[in-house]
């Protein structure tokens, strides 16, 4: 018999893939950055990057604190962009349900920010709030355009079109037993991003996802790192720690049943990258390069 946990994870997935919103179209060949932090303490020369990328500090910023659960999510980031980095023109959007998003004051603000920054708390709201509403479609042509888009934790999360949310078992190795629904799809397509990767011991879920779906390209980011996302494929790690790579494109991926109903996933000749701050990889390729 199948887990509860299972069946609830097997059906949501059958539910969204019937009923939910489409991942944001930003067309063929997308102008801006992406600066995307793997969780926990925010690396100033992180939030430099992005503050750079989008202009310096007079440029139109806006965050979207949406993930986070706690009150004063919008006071605090915009607090910290006005007063750590000096930014100017730095705003948030404090969208907490759907009908929020619908504001054509703040569609507006965000069609014309050059930095869009996604705060962390739970990815599953950013993509309830946004997806198909036009401050959604107004990030997406920001982004197009050339914007850059940053995030943290669950704003890190939200970027690939395939998103984790966190939900199942991580026990094992195995099919069906991680939550995915529909993301940003802001990151190149077949790439799938997790977060706080190293730190808390996630590689069980992510792998799950790659052997389950081997066209998809496993990307862990760990707390206090991130990766810079440039418009040609290629990114490269920022910050203190490290990012995994799990490649299992043309790998022989084994499955052997299981009683319960979800089957165990072995693999061979997969490729495992452990990439440190200052490496680069091409996400188009799949290749590593050097330190730049």
């Amino acid at each position: 018999m199948v887990p509860r946990w299972s069946r609830t994870v097997i059906l949501a997935g059958l539910l969204l893939s019937l009923f939910a919103a489409p991942a944001i179209a930003i067309g063929p060949t997308p102008k801006g950055h992406l600066v995307l932090i793997g969780g926990g303490d925010k690396p100033p020369e992180v939030m430099r990057k992005f503050v750079e990328l989008a202009g310096g500090k007079d440029a139109p910023i806006v965050v979207i604190p949406t993930a986070s659960s706690e009150a004063d999510a919008a006071s605090y980031y915009e607090k910290l962009f006005r007063e750590e980095y000096g930014c100017t023109n730095a705003v948030s959007l404090d969208i907490r349900k759907r009908s929020d998003a619908g504001r054509a004051d703040w569609a507006a603000l965000a069609r014309n920010a050059r930095g869009i920054f996604f705060g962390g708390g739970d990815q599953i709201r950013i993509t309830n709030a946004l997806l198909g509403t036009p401050v959604g479609d107004a990030i997406a042509a920001a982004f197009a355009s050339g914007a850059v888009v940053g995030g943290t934790s669950a704003g890190t999360a939200c970027q690939s079109e395939v998103m984790i949310t966190g939900e199942g078992d991580f026990s094992q190795v195995r099919t069906r037993s991680v939550e995915t629904w529909k993301g940003l799809g802001f990151l190149p397509p077949n790439v799938v991003v997790d977060q706080h990767f190293i730190r808390r011991q996630r590689e069980n879920r992510l792998l799950s996802v790659v052997l389950e779906n081997p066209d998809l390209l496993g990307v862990g980011v760990d707390e206090e790192t991130a990766i810079w996302v440039r418009p040609d494929g290629t990114f490269q790690v920022l910050g203190r720690s490290g990012v995994m790579v799990f490649d299992a494109k043309g790998a022989p991926v084994r499955r052997q049943p299981h009683d319960t109903g979800q089957d165990l996933l072995g693999v061979h000749a997969l490729k495992l990258h452990l990439l440190l701050p200052g490496e680069t990889y091409n996400l188009l390729t799949r290749t590593v390069g050097g330190a730049r």
